[in-house]
C-alpha cells in the first residue's frame, strides 16, 4: 500500500521529513477495522511527532489522527461496523496513522461519517471534535441546561481547529455567553460566521479587552494556545470559583495563583482512553456519532478552510509548513492517493 512516512526527526524544509513509501497493508482483527483511507486533515500534534518522535532503528514512522474511509474488513470481536460503512476517527496515538491507504483502528474509537459531508469535508472534524467535546462535557463539565445565573465561556485560540468546533458545540448545546479571541481579519470573520457572541484579540491585554464588552470576568476558561504568553491575563480574568481548561503544553504554570479564587484546572488530551484502553473508550464512538447527527441536521457545519489536494509527501510537507507557521485557521485537508 501507498504512505508517507518518515525514519529520521526533521525540519519540514528537508524532502527527507516526509516520504512517499510502500509498505505491506495491515489485517484486520479482534476489535480492529481496517479502514480504506479516502481523505485527511493534519492536526499540530502531526508535526510535533514528526519532529520528536523517530521510529525505531531502519523502520518508517507513518503518523496521522484524522481519517475517513470505507470498511474494508473487520476483526472478529467486532460488534458495531460491518464491511463498506463509512467511518470516521482520530484513531490511536501509538498506532501507525492515516498517512497511509490502509489503516487498523480499534472499533470503539470510531464514529459513523455524516452522510451530508463529502470525504474532504468531514476529515476535517474528528481529532478536533473528540478534544472539545471532552473538554466541554467530560472535563469542565458545562451545563446543557439553562441555569439560574447565566454562565460565561472564553475561548483563546478559537480560529483554530479545536476551537471552531468548539464554539459551535457551545452555542448549539449549551446556554453560555462564548466569548473568543483572534487576531487576523479572515478568523475574526471565520468566528463570526460560527455564531460566536464576542470576539476580543489576543494579541492585547484580555482582562481589558472582557471589561470593553462589559464582561469583567468569565465563569469558563479555555486556553487551546500559548497558555504561557496568556497566563497572568487567565488568572486575572477568570471568576472565582471558575473552571480552566487547557489543551498545550506550557513548560511551566504557577497553579498557586490560582488558589485564592479556587479555581478548578482541567487538562484535555483526547488520545488518553485509547492510550489507557480506559473502561469509556467507546466513548468517543457515541460522541462522534452525535456530532454526526447534528451535521446531518444542520446544526454544525465542517471547520475545512483549506484543501491541499493529493495525499503525498509533498502536500503533506505544504500542511506541516502551514500549520509550524501558525498562521492557517480551521482545518487543513488532502483526499486520496
Amino acid at each position: 500500500m501507498k504512505a508517507i512516512g518518515y525514519q529520521r526527526c526533521l525540519p519540514v524544509e528537508d524532502i527527507h521529513a516526509l516520504q512517499d513509501i510502500d509498505l505491506e497493508a495491515p489485517h484486520a482483527s479482534g476489535h480492529d477495522i481496517l479502514v480504506e483511507i479516502q481523505a485527511i486533515s493534519v492536526n499540530p500534534v502531526d508535526y510535533k511527532v514528526r519532529l520528536n518522535i523517530p521510529p525505531d532503528e531502519g523502520q518508517w514512522k507513518v503518523i496521522g489522527w484524522d481519517a475517513v474511509g470505507i470498511v474494508k474488513d473487520v476483526g472478529d470481536k467486532v460488534t458495531l461496523f460491518e464491511k463498506g460503512n463509512k467511518v470516521w476517527y482520530a484513531g490511536d496515538l501509538n498506532r501507525p496513522g492515516s498517512y497511509a491507504q490502509y489503516q487498523l483502528v480499534d472499533e470503539r474509537l470510531v464514529g459513523c461519517m455524516p452522510q451530508s459531508l463529502s470525504y474532504s469535508e468531514a476529515a476535517a472534524l474528528p481529532l478536533t471534535t473528540i478534544t472539545a467535546w471532552e473538554m466541554l462535557f467530560n472535563r469542565l463539565q458545562i451545563p446543557t441546561e439553562e441555569t439560574e445565573i447565566p454562565k460565561t465561556v472564553l475561548v483563546i485560540g478559537a480560529a483554530g481547529g479545536v476551537g471552531s468546533i468548539m464554539v459551535q458545540l457551545l452555542r448549539k448545546l449549551t446556554h453560555t455567553t462564548v466569548v473568543a479571541t483572534a487576531s487576523r481579519e479572515e478568523s475574526v470573520q471565520w468566528l463570526k460566521d460560527l455564531g460566536v457572541h464576542y470576539i476580543i484579540n489576543h494579541n492585547k491585554v484580555l482582562s481589558e479587552e472582557l471589561q470593553a464588552i462589559g464582561i469583567p470576568q468569565v465563569d469558563y476558561v479555555i486556553s487551546l494556545n500559548n497558555t504561557e504568553e496568556h497566563y497572568k491575563e487567565i488568572v486575572r480574568s477568570i471568576a472565582p470559583q471558575g473552571h480552566f481548561g487547557l489543551i498545550d503544553d506550557p513548560s511551566h504554570l504557577d497553579v498557586m495563583q490560582l488558589k485564592s479564587k479556587s479555581v478548578t484546572i482541567h487538562w484535555e488530551f483526547m488520545f488518553t482512553r485509547s492510550m489507557f484502553h480506559t473502561p469509556d473508550m467507546v466513548e468517543q464512538h457515541r460522541l462522534l456519532n452525535a456530532v454526526s447527527r447534528m451535521i446531518d441536521n444542520g446544526e454544525i457545519k465542517t471547520t475545512l478552510t483549506h484543501h491541499l489536494g493529493q495525499i503525498n509527501a509533498e502536500n503533506l510537507r505544504k500542511a506541516h509548513a502551514m500549520l509550524e507557521s501558525k498562521e492557517a485557521y480551521g482545518k487543513i485537508v488532502l483526499e486520496g492517493f
